[in-house]
């Protein structure tokens, strides 16, 4: 799948350009380059391998949150169906999400210490919720679902 590509962290814009300053590290629009390759995608949706299994963001929205009675959902995002390792030679390092295709946070995961997931408390009641992570050695994958 195509996206823009900061060169300095790594951030994929997924809404058709580049920003003219990264939402995570502040870089100008020069250190973007676009990838058609940029984040990575099953071959087959019905009979997914092994690697797919592990890096495929999996999403849960919790429409009452537990932390914020009022005006607050939850989304969960998990790394894998099959859970993806989180070594020192191979281990995801960060999760990002996007709402309607713009970005929204970044949350950066560091191996032996944390599991393949993130959370968020989100104000926003519908739109489109977009998770990409990447993978040191695999890249980045994608996952989406309707708020």
């Amino acid at each position: 799948m195509k996206g823009f590509v900061c060169k300095v962290c790594g951030y994929i814009s997924i809404n058709g350009s580049a920003p003219e300053k990264c939402p995570v590290c502040g870089a100008e629009k020069k250190a973007f380059e676009e990838k058609q390759d940029a984040i990575k995608t099953p071959t087959d949706n019905v009979n997914l391998g092994e690697t797919d299994k592990k890096h495929i963001p999996a999403i849960a929205v919790v429409k009452k949150c537990g932390l914020i009675p009022e005006g607050c959902q939850d989304v969960h995002a998990r790394i894998g169906q099959i859970q993806h390792p989180m070594e020192e030679k191979h281990f995801i390092m960060h999760i990002d999400f996007y709402l309607n295709l713009e970005f929204i946070s970044r949350v950066i995961l560091t191996p032996l210490t944390l599991n393949p997931a993130a959370g968020l408390h989100l104000k926003a009641k519908e739109g489109k919720l977009t998770v990409i992570e990447l993978c040191n050695i695999h890249g980045a994958w994608i996952n989406e679902t309707d708020l």
